[in-house]
């Protein structure tokens, strides 16, 4: 039988500003999916990449004194550097600036949706968020204020490209009550469900070349650069090969899970789909929406001075406490919020106190006996299959940090059959048999954390596996 496939993308990170722990989040929970479907023993591929176009990035760059090229190029190879950094398994990196591999999709897509009758040309006025790369409804701003970046739109007035969304409402619609592409958490179901009711207008995709230079060329119309979000929104094909039909493309689409944060969760259900569908193509399977990271129960932002560094974290505190705060602090589709005194009671009491004092422990006790993992504890192996199936329940609903808790009930499990048997105080050979097992059984158990940690922490599930083989400790997490 050929492998299952298991395509899993991140949404491509704007190259406006560095990387910042909020897109760490996104891109671990996608590499924690990618990972076990791997151990799952299907083929998986597994994309992230940088957004480099529109007129957020232009500006930016002329800030500092860059050409755009010479701006998008320094944060994607800093982004480039988060993929191994956070030690993601990532199998390519895409960006929207490469004209040899994302470009001839783009502009592929576009002439097939023009002669789809999907792309007709008008003119168009109205308020332009440089934030958001998009146009705003008068209805949906805050005190004249977009509000998501708290800043005064743009009257804009040009002759635009549009997409025929509204040919695409009704069966959108459908799509989504009849999940034929899932919805995690269900309330962005609910929530997207109430927005599309309402009357969906067709989109501008593209702007004019006096407003915007820097993009992908409209193919057909040199006035024009596609708009940003239609182009952006291709890269989950264009990285397979889309244009030419490729090996990659065949094998993997459709996506089955994309994972993007709350406030670019619509363009993903409404415009992503409508493009599919008038390009005639399979839809993705499952979108997985996150929330936002909050700093002290504040938003994030420079201007605060709270915007935390991943970089600077893993340094500090290493890669593997990062995913594990990450994965196992925060709500998977929820908004949760960070301070370092939560990162270091989390480090300190599951990290360094639970799993790596129990390794710690379990390896010593064997260095004092030739043993071998093994289990003869009746109890812990149904503690262990108990764990395996709660684990493997809550990564199928993509609920990272409640599959991280059966993992330390199983430790605690182990510190209090350490407790209860004491293997260091037996004196006959009988009692050295029995003492033997013990640790045996320990040493079992501690593989099977290993293994069970592998998607999470796959470092420190490296550490205890070599630890066990060669029963010689070193501690894993020192305390902070």
């Amino acid at each position: 039988m050929p492998k299952k496939k298991f395509y899993i993308t991140s949404s491509i990170a704007y190259t406006n500003a560095f990387p910042h722990i909020g897109f760490a989040l996104e891109v671990i929970q996608a590499d924690v999916l990618a990972r076990y479907h791997r151990i799952l023993g299907e083929k998986v591929f597994f994309l992230t990449g940088t957004d480099e176009n529109g007129l957020k990035n232009a500006q930016a760059a002329k800030k500092v004194g860059k050409t755009p090229q010479e701006f998008v190029d320094d944060i994607a190879a800093k982004f480039k550097d988060l993929t191994k950094t956070l030690d993601l398994s990532n199998d390519d990196f895409i960006r929207t600036t490469d004209q040899k591999r994302h470009w001839p999709t783009v502009q592929k897509v576009w002439l097939k949706l023009k002669d789809n009758g999907d792309v007709y040309k008008k003119k168009y006025k109205g308020f332009y968020c440089v934030g958001c790369e998009a146009f705003i409804k008068e209805k949906d701003l805050v005190d004249g204020k977009c509000p998501n970046h708290q800043k005064k739109p743009e009257l804009i007035e040009e002759e635009n490209y549009f997409f025929r969304l509204s040919k695409y409402q009704k069966e959108i619609e459908e799509i989504i009550k009849k999940e034929k592409i899932k919805i995690f958490p269900e309330a962005r179901k609910n929530e997207i469900l109430s927005f599309i009711t309402k009357r969906i207008e067709d989109i501008s995709c593209s702007r004019s070349k006096e407003n915007l230079q820097w993009g992908v060329p409209v193919p057909d119309d040199d006035s024009q650069i596609i708009y940003i979000w239609l182009e952006a929104l291709i890269n989950y094909i264009s990285a397979l090969n889309y244009a030419e039909n490729g090996t990659n493309f065949q094998k993997f689409w459709p996506a089955d899970v994309h994972c993007v944060g709350k406030d670019i969760f619509r363009f993903h259900i409404l415009l992503w789909p409508a493009l599919l569908l008038s390009l005639k193509l399979p839809l993705p399977k499952t979108i997985l929406v996150h929330g936002f990271i909050t700093f002290g129960d504040q938003k994030m932002s420079k201007s605060l001075g709270n915007v935390v560094d991943p970089f600077e974290l893993v340094e500090k505190y290493g890669v593997d406490a990062v995913r594990y705060f990450l994965l196992r602090e925060l709500p998977s589709t929820e908004d949760g919020d960070f301070t370092y005194e939560k990162f270091e009671d989390r480090y300190n009491a599951d990290l360094a106190k639970g799993l790596g004092n129990l390794v710690a422990r379990v390896i010593t006790l064997a260095s004092r006996a030739s043993v071998k993992p093994s289990l003869t504890e009746a109890k812990l192996g149904l503690v262990i299959k108990k764990t395996k199936k709660k684990y493997k329940e809550a990564l199928n609903d993509f609920k990272f940090s409640e599959a991280l808790v059966p993992i330390w009930e199983l430790i605690s499990f182990c510190d209090k059959y350490i407790e209860r048997e004491k293997p260091w105080s037996f004196g006959s050979a009988q009692d050295k048999e029995k003492q033997k097992g013990v640790i045996g059984n320990l040493l079992f158990a501690l593989v099977e954390i290993a293994g069970l940690l592998k998607p999470f922490l796959p470092e420190t599930s490296e550490k205890i596996l070599k630890q066990i083989k060669s029963i010689k400790s070193k501690p894993l997490f020192p305390r902070v």
